[in-house]
């Protein structure tokens, strides 16, 4: 629980803090649009054409992680924060 709390913690503090390309426009994001983007990005998640258009990662889902796996990813936040800029502070 305390890994995850974390991890909602730095997810929140990218979503106030950095933008990202959404459909070719830099924008702000959802803190769990985050989670989907790192998490994608951790596991090197496959990736499916939507039904409607756009794209679907598939597998990538925190609530099956390890804690190893969890500790990773919030690692990788942390280092993906780092290289943009994101100080997350205490």
């Amino acid at each position: 629980l305390e890994q995850n709390d974390l991890m909602w913690r730095l997810l929140t503090k990218l979503s106030k803090e950095l933008a990202w390309p959404v459909n070719g426009v830099m924008q702000k994001i959802s803190k769990d649009d985050w989670k989907d983007i790192l998490t994608a990005g951790l596991k090197k998640s496959r990736v499916a054409q939507g039904v409607d258009g756009g794209f679907v990662v598939l597998g990538a889902r925190t609530s099956k992680m390890s804690v190893k796996a969890m500790s990773e990813l919030v690692e990788f936040i942390y280092a993906f924060g780092a290289e943009h800029g994101v100080e997350f502070g205490p």
